[in-house]
């Protein structure tokens, strides 16, 4: 055997160790999900069920013991929500860092770098007192704006990385032809950048879906409260049960799994390719 078969099977076999290291946690929610309710804790556990049941999904969609459709209905309105707009300002801020000069340009794409540096619980009180102050506690637009906060530094470097890939002629081409600085965003820049900003989506969707820290301090009553904060409310609740737990975690990753299953191609695409005539 040649030692470059020797290396693509080592390389094989060791993707398939992490695949399957990555996977068992789901395998043991979803398994947990499907047992009954003396399944999910016999002793001594049992890797592969022997009785399986629906039941456990059956509660969680059940308003009377779960309100899982309105706490995903407001996960789903703060992530989209965010995503949307940290791509929409995000490009227009990432494009100005770079395309453009202007005074202070190094000082402002440095220092919302260092505001990613922080951690989100440290932000956690100043956020707090602007959005009392405003009056939006207790509003799901508060998890909009604080997620939007963490997320838009990391936005404007991913875009703005990717924004220098593509090359100026093709502006200037454009801009030749007789469009404005605006309709060359819209038009030549935008479209050739889907990859990236399906990345950068798909970033702010995950974190402000699986958002905690912020849901659990800003939200104060039921109507209000994110998948996140609600799986909470049901482990303390009267109806926690094992298999209700971790079927409503099962549902609860499914949203993240599809988006970015619909968007992989998007993401792995290389649409600037054949952009420039040689």
């Amino acid at each position: 055997m040649s030692n470059k078969k020797i290396k693509d099977l080592i390389l094989n076999i060791l993707v398939i160790v992490v695949i399957c290291v990555t996977l068992t946690p789901f395998y043991f929610m979803l398994t947990t999900a499907l047992k009954t309710s003396q399944g999910s804790v016999a002793y001594p556990p049992q890797i592969f069920p022997t009785e399986l049941t629906l039941q456990h999904f059956k509660d969680i969609l059940n308003p009377a013991i779960f309100p899982f459709w309105r706490y995903f209905r407001n996960s789903f309105f703060v992530a989209f929500t965010t995503a949307t707009l940290a791509v929409i300002i995000g490009s227009m801020g990432a494009y100005s860092l770079a395309k453009l000069d202007f005074p202070g340009k190094k000082l402002f794409q440095e220092g919302s770098l260092v505001v990613y540096m922080f951690s989100g619980i440290l932000l956690v009180v100043p956020l707090f007192r602007i959005i009392s102050s405003v009056g939006l506690y207790n509003n799901k637009f508060s998890l909009v704006i604080a997620c939007l906060v963490t997320t838009l530094p990391a936005t404007l470097f991913m875009l703005s990385s990717y924004f220098t890939t593509i090359p100026v002629s093709l502006e200037e081409a454009a801009m030749i032809d007789g469009l404005s600085r605006l309709q060359v965003i819209y038009k030549i820049v935008l479209p050739l950048s889907i990859p990236a900003i399906m990345s950068v989506f798909a970033y702010v969707f995950m974190i402000a879906w699986n958002d905690f820290l912020f849901s659990s301090i800003f939200l104060s009553t039921p109507d209000n409260m994110t998948l996140s904060v609600g799986l909470r409310q049901l482990f303390s609740s009267k109806d926690y049960v094992w298999g209700r737990m971790m079927a409503a975690s099962f549902l609860t990753a499914i949203p993240v799994v599809i988006m970015f299953s619909m968007i992989e191609r998007f993401i792995t695409g290389g649409l600037t390719a054949g952009g420039v005539k040689e």
